[in-house]
């Protein structure tokens, strides 16, 4: 009967058990936190959403690398938990442009520029530099720091040179041109002397606010210039301490009504006893040893609140400025307190307690902002809220050294982002980062960038082979080959190599080793690629176009790879050029196979001119147009599209190492020739006549030449004549070979 199990007594046959497989534990996002100082299993509060705020900068001055350190780092973390992790992400920053450093440096330019358009005659710019040098010695007297010391004594010794050449001009004529021009010199050199001189007698009486907000909108606009350039994202919001000072003052108010603030004389501060004392909450819960502080505190309240008159206001040491009164000469807004201008610390707790509510997942900052700034933050922003949890996760990048050292004008090793993009490309600059850890000191080196473009370099070549690889023609049933053993063993080699990745970024963003797995995963696949081409065996497309769409897709998602494209990096950089290669790369496959043509029938009809036309192509034409020719013997010609610079500069470095090969024979040769010179003159001696010329060693000698006594006439010792005649008889079969030679002539 259908369906019956055929066997008596049996009923109809079951479905054996079915058991699930055991499975490996999935690998979770694990994230160093600053409030814990270890890394911590990353749990967003709402779903897959995160909420991210990062201190932006005080816009006063040019974006350096230590900036490109926070920002590249934080871009990197960034787009690793969005496009690899697949978070939602809200990324806020701020921009500082209401700051003690601001308000000075605004005021000292607008009062220099006054100074200036006045034109002093060189008299009266020789007595203010005099003043003004007064005041620069007693600042000097006072600075402990080793590094900014050196930099005002250098300072202090140019002015001093530009107002002797001014005096001497000015005695000798003072109406002469060259006294102009030493007065015009002595005006630049003493200009940061000059400008804090006016700014100490003239600086209160600068009360328009417009001062102030053009300084930082022009460094706010090279500053985004700066980080467009190094391919880093754009925030998704942007805030401005200026355009938030009503939701700053409602935001002490908060404060204030809860307690943990005061009013003294204008100023409104926040009470570190009463917070810390409150079972709720905790003060310095980044750097608790660093509670106390003074230096670092008063550094935190900035140049133009820490005098007397102003640390007398508080009522604990401790306490910190949650609003200033405005002192003449500074911007002021009104407030329940009087006209004034928010404290450092408030403003980016109120921004983002305005954006992101009571309780952030992610907040991102530099090292050196822990204390007092972010402990400042968290206790204000806490008792603003009344909650123990306005941060979940504190991530903060290191530092950056420049060669081991730190970055200082005095040490003359001050980078701007623009010094740096000038030697290096944003793609270069990016990749030293990420062969290093975020949360660790990058020493920014030649070393460094070097590893850098090796990096870069040893990628690229790959993303060239593989894609010359692809351009072979073949038909669509072509495109799938049986896989043999090797075939094998590469895909198990590539996908062990992409979990190691996933699991180096759920370790902390491990980005240091990612890399360091995608460049073995590169080399096992140059390794297959080499076998199969000494085989005369053609690699297996589909793997190898694997390996390179998902190491082009990782170097997308960390950012050194701007757009949206084909595999491997990009030619000529970013927009339409994406399509370059795909433009151009028919016709020059074309020139390639006619020129392989052209060069066969020239071997084989022996014609060097067509022949060395073919290499002066390939070596001095193509090159300049971001085209390389590489012949392999046997193999078809491979073309690559390089970019063209890059190209220029490997080809300098070529010709540099062959002249250098070139210069090192010829001093070899010349060496031995000279050697083969020195070896035959002294081979034309005859013994007899070898130690007759040393007159101030030996007074006489036998019949052969040898010397029998010393310079004073002494006999010589047995053991001194023995080694004397060694020498003798190998000059004697010397001398006899260059004889030899003259008879057969090849002396």
């Amino acid at each position: 009967m259908a369906g019956s199990s055929g066997e008596p007594g049996k009923g109809r046959r079951g479905q054996p058990q079915w058991s699930p497989p055991t499975g490996t534990e999935p690998c979770q996002l694990r994230l160093y936190n600053s409030l814990t100082r270890s890394k911590e299993v990353f749990i967003p509060q709402d779903g897959r959403k995160v909420t991210w705020y990062c201190c932006g900068p005080t816009v006063y001055d040019a974006s350096h690398m230590g900036h490109a350190r926070s920002y590249i780092s934080f871009d990197i973390l960034r787009r690793v938990l969005k496009d690899y992790f697949k978070y939602d992400v809200f990324y806020c920053m701020n921009i500082t442009d209401i700051d003690d450093k601001i308000i000075k440096r605004a005021r000292q330019n607008h009062l220099w520029e006054r100074y200036q358009a006045q034109q002093p005659q060189p008299a009266q710019l020789l007595e203010d530099v005099q003043a003004a040098l007064q005041l620069f010695s007693a600042k000097l007297s006072e600075t402990s720091d080793p590094y900014k010391r050196q930099l005002l004594q250098r300072t202090q010794r140019f002015v001093e040179l530009a107002m002797e050449l001014l005096t001497r001009a000015l005695q000798a004529a003072p109406t002469a041109p060259e006294t102009s021009s030493c007065a015009q010199e002595l005006l630049e050199e003493a200009r940061d002397l000059l400008s804090e001189w006016l700014d100490t007698r003239l600086g209160g009486e600068v009360t328009d606010n417009s001062i102030f907000s053009e300084l930082p909108k022009f460094w706010e606009e090279a500053f985004h210039k700066d980080m467009a350039a190094l391919n880093v994202l754009p925030p998704d919001v942007l805030t401005r301490v200026s355009e938030y000072v009503p939701e700053i003052v409602s935001f002490v108010e908060k404060i204030v009504d809860n307690g943990y603030g005061y009013a003294s004389n204008g100023s409104v501060y926040f009470d570190t006893k009463k917070f810390a004392s409150s079972p709720n909450h905790s003060y310095g819960k980044l750097v608790p040893e660093a509670v106390g502080d003074q230096k670092a505190l008063q550094e935190g309240e900035g140049d133009l609140s820490i005098s007397a008159d102003r640390l007398s206001e508080k009522r604990s040491p401790n306490d910190f400025a949650l609003w200033k009164a405005s002192k003449p000469g500074e911007p002021s807004w009104p407030c329940p307190w009087g006209k004034g201008r928010p404290g450092w610390h408030i403003e980016c707790s109120a921004m983002a307690g305005s954006l992101l509510g009571a309780s952030m997942d992610i907040h991102g900052g530099g090292f050196d902002l822990r204390f007092p700034h972010h402990d400042n933050e968290l206790a204000q922003s806490e008792a603003h809220f009344e909650n123990d949890c306005w941060v979940r996760y504190f991530l903060h990048t290191g530092h950056l050294t420049i060669a081991g050292c730190k970055m200082s004008k005095s040490l003359k090793n001050f980078i701007t982002i623009q010094d740096a993009l000038k030697e290096h490309s944003a793609r270069q600059l990016r990749l030293a980062f990420l062969m290093h850890s975020w949360k660790d000191t990058l020493d920014y080196s030649s070393n460094t960038m070097e590893s850098a473009l090796q990096y870069e370099k040893f990628m690229n070549e790959f993303f060239l082979n593989v894609k010359d690889i692809l351009r072979a023609p073949v038909d669509v049933t072509g495109q799938f080959e049986k896989w043999e053993k090797e075939e094998v063993e590469l895909n198990r080699n590539f996908y062990q190599r992409k979990a190691a990745v996933h699991a180096a970024l759920c370790d902390n963003v491990d980005t240091r080793t990612a890399l360091e797995e995608m460049r073995a995963l590169v080399g096992q696949c140059n390794l297959y690629i080499a076998a199969r081409k000494a085989a005369r065996r053609r690699p297996n497309r589909a793997l190898l176009q694997s390996a390179g769409l998902y190491l082009t897709h990782m170097l997308r998602i960390f950012g050194a790879i701007e757009e949206d494209g084909s595999m491997g990096f990009p030619v000529g950089g970013r927009g339409p050029s994406l399509d370059l290669e795909a433009t151009v790369m028919p016709y020059l496959q074309a020139l390639s196979e006619f020129r392989e043509g052209v060069r066969r029938i020239a071997r084989e009809k022996q014609v060097s001119e067509v022949l060395q036309l073919s290499d002066a192509l390939r070596d001095d034409i193509m090159p300049e147009l971001g085209v390389r020719l590489e012949d392999h013997e046997g193999l078809p010609t491979v073309v690559k599209l390089v970019d063209r610079e890059a190209l220029l500069a490997e080809r300098e470095e070529k010709r540099r190492v062959e002249e250098e090969k070139r210069r090192r024979k010829e001093e070899a040769a010349r060496k031995r020739q000279e050697q083969e010179a020195a070896k035959l003159a002294k081979m034309r001696v005859p013994a007899c006549e070898m130690f007759l010329s040393e007159r101030d060693k030996y007074s006489q000698f036998d019949d052969s030449g040898l010397p029998t006594h010393d310079a004073d006439g002494k006999e010589l010792s047995k053991g001194q004549s023995k080694k004397l005649r060694k020498l003798w008889e190998a000059q004697e079969r010397l001398h006899q070979e260059y004889l030899q030679r003259l008879t057969n002539g090849s002396a």
